[in-house]
């Protein structure tokens, strides 16, 4: 708050469309560009006030689910002291004002902590690294929402007082009113009078009346137009003289397109073209089911030049990766020869390619008019694909411009290849173009979450404690991957090692000695970013090997893992509360109780699982414990965590896939186990209060649940299971 100045205020539009403040930490370069429509006066990148009293919130993060379009509106209303019933949202324009540096960070692990202190956010900038990513909506945009909501509010009140003759300090907010005594005002009828006035400076970021929606359970923005079918996702694009494509796209790999049966495609009724790329074939119809139906009769070849991946070849290169010598990421106190000679306890581990297996299939419209490419898309990277698309279809950056779209997808939007096939098809179609992959292409090339194998050791002392750890993983350098597509001329700053492949390796506890390696393998496979990330797999890592050294040590492993935390109080309290509202026995053999923890973007939680070992083993409840800090809205944490506990779920026992002759042997959702309302466990959540800064929130629910059920097969049947899926 302290960096908002009187230079830092920018006063720049015009009579017809409002005046435009813009105000906050950015550079005087850059101007808000959020489009005012008639009746409507514009305060900043924003928000804007109408002639009817209607407040409208611009967001420049993706909603898929996560309830940004909630949380950072509330923030806003709640400093603005607005009436949330009067309150809606829309997607912010492509504007540097809103380049989110901490997902750059977050994402990336810190791989550019190494450069000079504010490049990273300088690269973010001015790059216009607008990115939804690593739960860092509300901790990135908090205090711009309120510094918006707050200047907003002065102007108002400083209207008010104009027109009252009193001290605009005497003046306070209520509800979309500014009041004083007994005299009050709509914000519809001071919006255009505030818009003239200059913002006090220091700017007063409470006020009264402001304050009373933080913390609030208040109903989503997004959920009416999703219940009444309103709402617009990507496939939901109806354009004039729109045309439909279906897509096919070779083996994994570098294969090219060689044939094609174009006569029988021909001969489905309904189709209008077929277009080949040397990666891809499109077949455009008048239907979607049109093109589809002719991209079956049109039969495509590929061919490669070399050998296509499967999983026998991903397994030997890992286990080759990891005999290898990798690079130490992080390390503390001095190991030694501790971790040699008789006494050491070690377990290897292995996870399989991750898929996201999202409802929303991938998908984009675009179309090519007036000198202009237009995209819909649900993009956690809109500028990125702006990029992208205007270098496959010869054009300027400024020639493009991005929808962004609701989203039934998360990680897979940060990548730009479906904006490049739909830019393709508009520019040569020269109409507009829905391309919609089917669920078999989505899942065939999807962007995986890494496979990976580690192997963990440990040395204890003479009290059971860990006294050395060393943890090696074999994984490819997927965060470099994702920062070639997001900043690809900054690739020259990551250097060698890659923390996002042993992001979460580094366990919570008190170890006097302990390394972390990363160690490269290079798979011809594409890596992408799923919800937790890396974390998903180096709890399983951690928290199941700390569950094997409590047995070892003869300890129960809640009092082992407190015992080890030290100053880490907010997590152990996470343990403690789960245990007690679980019912913690102990986890002793044929319970079928497991517990692990983690942390995770400054939030911290414990999950306790229990099981049914009967047949197929099934997760019979879960119950998670959860410290994320201050909570704008405690309706949106409760979603986000009960629907990452379901994600850690369906990761457990499936949402993988094997990989023969360059193809994913699951095609569909049926073959990726994931789980259905019969398998739904009962859930507990407990989010402990904290008025600690906010952490994230999308994320931290998945990384304990699989190594919670793990331990609690363990207990349940006496087999450790170290592989994941854990039904592999």
């Amino acid at each position: 708050m302290e960096r908002l100045t009187r230079r830092k205020v920018m006063i720049g539009g015009g009579v017809g469309v409002g005046l435009v403040v813009a105000w906050g930490v950015w550079p005087r370069a850059y101007r808000a560009n959020l489009a005012v429509a008639p009746g409507e006066t514009g305060f900043g990148g924003w928000l804007k006030i109408g002639d009817d009293g209607h407040v409208t919130v611009a967001v420049p993060q993706l909603e898929h689910g996560q309830g940004v379009y909630t949380a950072l509106p509330q923030i806003v209303a709640d400093a603005l002291g607005a009436d949330w019933r009067t309150v809606g949202v829309e997607p912010a324009p492509l504007n540097p004002l809103y380049a989110n540096p901490l997902a750059l960070d977050d994402l990336l692990e810190g791989a550019l902590s190494r450069l000079p202190a504010g490049f990273a956010d300088t690269v973010a900038r001015r790059g216009d690294l607008i990115v939804t990513g690593g739960s860092t909506s509300v901790r990135m945009f908090e205090e711009d929402c309120r510094i918006a909501g707050a200047s907003a509010r002065a102007l108002l009140c400083r209207a008010a007082a104009r027109r009252w003759g009193v001290d605009w300090r005497n003046c306070a907010v209520d509800n979309g009113f500014v009041t004083s005594a007994a005299q009050r005002l709509r914000f519809a009828e001071l919006a255009a009078e505030a818009a003239r006035e200059r913002l006090p400076d220091p700017l007063p970021i409470g006020g009264e009346g402001s304050g009373r929606l933080s913390g609030q359970s208040l109903p989503r923005l997004d959920a009416p137009a999703k219940v009444d079918g309103s709402a617009n996702f990507a496939g939901d694009i109806r354009l004039p003289d729109m045309v439909h494509a279906a897509i096919r796209q070779g083996p994994i790999g570098d294969a090219t397109l060689t044939r094609v049966d174009r006569t029988a495609a021909d001969r489905i009724r309904g189709v209008l073209a077929v277009v080949e790329n040397p990666r891809w074939v499109a077949a455009v119809a008048t239907t979607g089911w049109a093109a589809q139906r002719a991209l079956d009769a049109l039969a495509p070849r590929f061919t490669s030049s070399a050998p296509l991946i499967d999983s026998a070849a991903i397994t030997r290169r890992l286990a080759a990766a990891l005999d290898a010598p990798g690079e130490t990421i992080a390390a503390s106190g001095t190991i030694g020869t501790l971790l040699d000679g008789a006494g050491v306890v070690s377990a290897d581990y292995r996870v399989g390619p991750g898929v996201h297996a999202a409802l929303e299939t991938t998908s984009a419209t675009a179309a090519w008019r007036d000198g202009r490419l237009e995209l819909w898309l649900p993009t956690a990277a809109p500028a990125a694909a702006r990029a992208a698309a205007a270098q496959v279809a010869g054009l300027r950056e400024t020639q493009v411009v991005i929808h962004p779209t609701l989203a039934g997808s998360s990680g897979a939007t940060l990548d730009p290849l479906v904006a490049e096939q739909a830019a393709l098809l508009a520019m040569q179609l020269k109409r507009p173009v829905a391309l919609v992959w089917s669920r078999g292409e989505t899942i065939a090339h999807d962007r995986f979450r890494p496979p990976a194998q580690a192997r963990l050791r440990a040395r204890l002392s003479a009290n059971g404690a860990i006294a050395a750890w060393s943890a090696q993983i074999a994984a490819p350098s997927a965060g470099h991957a994702l920062a070639r597509r997001l900043l690809p001329g900054f690739t020259w700053a990551l250097g060698t090692g890659d923390p996002y492949a042993v992001a979460g390796a580094q366990p919570p506890y008190r170890i006097p000695a302990l390394a972390i390696t990363h160690h490269p393998a290079a798979l011809a496979l594409p890596t992408g970013h799923l919800r937790g990330g890396m974390h998903g797999l180096t709890a399983f890592f951690t928290e199941t090997f700390v569950d094997e050294l409590a047995h070892v040590a003869g300890t129960e492993p809640l009092s082992y893992r407190i015992g080890m935390l030290g100053g880490e109080a907010r997590l152990a309290r996470c343990l403690t509360t789960v245990a007690a509202l679980g019912g913690w026995n102990g986890g002793v053999a044929g319970s079928g109780q497991g517990i692990a923890c983690h942390s995770l973007r400054g939030s911290h939680i414990a999950v306790l699982a229990e099981v049914e070992t009967a047949g197929r083993p099934r997760v019979t409840r879960l119950v998670a414990a959860v410290d994320c800090g201050r909570m704008i809205n405690p309706d949106l944490v409760l979603q986000q965590i009960e629907g990452g506990l379901i994600f850690g779920l369906a990761h457990a026992f499936g949402a993988s896939t094997t990989i023969s002759g360059g193809r994913t042997d699951v095609r569909g959702l049926a073959g990726l186990d994931l789980p259905r309302l019969a398998d739904t466990p009962d859930i507990v959540v407990e989010c402990i209060r904290s008025e600690a800064p906010p952490g994230g929130v999308a994320e931290i629910g998945v990384p304990a649940v699989a190594p919670a059920i793990a331990n609690a097969l363990h207990a349940a049947t006496g087999i450790r299971r170290r592989d994941l899926p854990l039904r592999s």
